[in-house]
């Protein structure tokens, strides 16, 4: 079986590649290498996977000719590349050419593919809104720039499952965390501030935000049940995330007892868009796919302070 992955250097990409190819797929991997955040991180991804014998290709979604270059011969797309981040600097074109452009480009490339048994869009809690404690039936109602933008994709992918053009999904993912979490994230930037000092930028309030913290390795795991169960998921809209919610300050004293040290805070002005809480309603997901995390926040965020140690120290 051939798996077509995009944004395949980046945090989830590139584990989702991994476990793919462990598990005895054929992986090739498509990423733009986008400066949003370090690309020489990007870079230290897919050099893991290139080790791994995983092909990453550079590639801009955007541009339809560079589709021209790939064969049609994919038995599943997994659709992770985006514009992430509700981050003030990214602008709404940013946003629309990298979520929305670019997914249309790709599902155009995906009817193209006479094999292909499903294509797998990468969602977001964020199309929820402010509060994401709903299940998949629930009207979205997104905040930010980046929600909306993700659920005009969701729904790009679903109008050819409703037309019988080709079988998809859309895996709506939950506070995501662990070993290369984007460095502008709130672990890998606590990690390093605590490492290497410096303050940690909070935003006002965001202490008390409640989250559905979720290791890498669960949500692939899901992911994983989800290629496996492709033929019961034509059109299925799911959720997943860890049940358990934590406060943002229970994951920094967390960190901080890890670390054994305590980390200077400095607080920075409210940032509109910001879920207040998250918390991944997951009863679909164990009914069709047995679905079930396992890993303790803390037991994720040890990992994730070994690997920063390992590449960054």
């Amino acid at each position: 079986m051939k798996v077509l992955i995009t944004g395949a250097a980046g945090f989830i990409g590139s584990h989702a590649a991994e476990r793919l190819q462990k598990e005895g797929y054929t992986v090739t991997g498509l990423d733009n290498f986008s400066d949003y955040y370090d690309v020489s991180l990007k870079e230290l991804n897919a050099e893991t996977l290139r080790k791994k014998g995983i092909e990453v290709i550079k590639m801009d979604l955007r541009k339809p000719e560079a589709f021209d270059s790939l064969s049609s011969n994919f038995d599943f797309i997994i659709h992770f590349a985006a514009q992430p981040g509700i981050s003030s600097e990214s602008t709404f074109e940013e946003y629309f050419s990298n979520n929305v452009i670019a997914t249309q480009n790709l599902l155009e490339f995906a009817e193209q593919n006479e094999n292909l048994k499903h294509f797998f869009n990468i969602s977001t809690s964020s199309v929820y809104g402010l509060e994401a404690t709903f299940r998949e039936t629930v009207a979205p109602k997104p905040a930010s720039w980046y929600g909306v933008s993700k659920l005009a994709a969701e729904q790009l992918a679903l109008v050819l499952s409703r037309g019988k053009k080709i079988k998809c999904s859309s895996l709506r993912l939950f506070s995501v965390y662990g070993p290369r979490e984007r460095p502008e994230k709130l672990y890998t930037k606590l990690i390093a501030c605590g490492l290497k000092g410096g303050a940690f930028p909070i935003f006002e309030g965001s202490e008390k935000h409640l989250r559905s913290f979720t290791y890498v390795g669960d949500i692939v795991d899901g992911i994983f049940k989800a290629v496996q169960n492709h033929e019961l998921l034509d059109g299925e809209i799911i959720n997943l995330g860890a049940e358990e919610e934590h406060k943002t300050q229970q994951g920094i004293e967390m960190i901080e007892e890890i670390l054994g040290k305590k980390i200077e805070l400095e607080v920075k002005p409210r940032r509109q868009g910001d879920q207040s809480r998250t918390l991944a309603n997951i009863q679909k997901a164990k009914k069709m796919l047995g679905y079930q995390p396992k890993t303790t926040l803390k037991e994720g965020l040890r990992l994730q302070v070994e690997w920063y140690r390992e590449n960054f120290l």
